[in-house]
């Protein structure tokens, strides 16, 4: 068995969310706190940033848990994610 070095939850998430804000050409630049609906990101991309971080990171998203607060900012979505894997 390989030893892989593993990419941490927050950079998978920076990742997904910088590749949806380039998928949009929004080529501003967005830091890890900044308002992801300030930057450009609208409703449904929000409901589609909910379905890939699922996807990519192998969590479920409890339907309690998706709400604006949470999906606010990379740093949030972090927190999030790393909450439900259990690595706070």
């Amino acid at each position: 068995m390989l030893d892989r070095p593993s990419i941490a939850p927050q950079d998978k998430v920076s990742s997904v969310v910088r590749r949806m804000l380039s998928e949009r050409s929004i080529t501003r630049p967005v830091g890890e706190n900044d308002d992801l609906r300030q930057a450009g990101l609208s409703s449904l991309d929000m409901v589609n940033l909910v379905l890939t971080i699922e996807a990519e990171l192998d969590v479920r998203i409890p339907e309690s848990e998706i709400t604006p607060a949470n999906f606010r900012s990379i740093a949030l979505i972090s927190k999030l994610v790393n909450s439900l894997l259990g690595s706070t």
